[in-house]
């Protein structure tokens, strides 16, 4: 009898540096740029031969100490000084045109009693807090939401920025692909930060 191959095992990637197999949304591509420079591919999308590395900066760090890049890639290649800087702000640039999607097909809402609006009804997937917010506030607008993911990468006045408005402490995204997209480059971006 055949058995059919396991979807998840098959979307699995190799790290070239802790040499462990993962899923994509631990794991950063890299390709090579035509004059010869490292570029991650955070869409994964970029055509060429990729390599793969935990998403992590130590783990960057680690690949470029041990020249990493130009083993996996087979030539002499060009590693950008502020890689790591280029990864965060493409992962955070991500996130917000994705939160820019969300907001124009109307999957999102903002403002503390629009949030707690959209919690109450079981419509909220993802809770978006300014990182310099009230403290008492985040904790109050989360008071009974159970299990819901919460996302704390920006500033009030970036978020005010990406909705059009001067500031936004809270926001909420509604249930649907733009929650697994945005929760999937978090992550990313969450081991390159920390």
């Amino acid at each position: 009898m055949n058995k059919r191959p396991d979807s998840s095992a098959n979307r699995q990637r190799f790290c070239v540096v802790t040499r462990e197999r993962d899923d994509p949304e631990n794991l950063i591509r890299f390709v090579l740029s035509p004059d010869g420079y490292i570029v991650p591919d955070l869409t994964e999308r970029l055509p060429g031969r990729g390599m793969w590395l935990k998403a992590d900066k130590n783990i960057i760090h680690k690949a470029i100490e041990m020249r990493s890049f130009s083993r996996a890639m087979q030539c002499q290649v060009t590693v950008p000084e502020n890689l790591v800087s280029i990864i965060k702000d493409g992962l955070r640039n991500k996130i917000k045109d994705t939160f820019g999607f969300a907001r124009r097909a109307g999957q999102i809402t903002y403002g503390f009693v629009k949030v707690r609006e959209k919690i109450s009804q079981n419509i909220a997937g993802l809770i978006i807090q300014a990182i310099d917010g009230s403290e008492e506030e985040k904790k109050r607008i989360l008071s009974g939401t159970g299990l819901l993911p919460v996302m704390a990468v920006f500033t009030a006045k970036e978020l005010g920025m990406i909705f059009g408005r001067e500031y936004i402490v809270h926001a909420a995204i509604y249930r649907g692909p733009f929650v697994k997209q945005i929760l999937f480059d978090n992550k990313r971006l969450s081991g390159i930060i920390n």
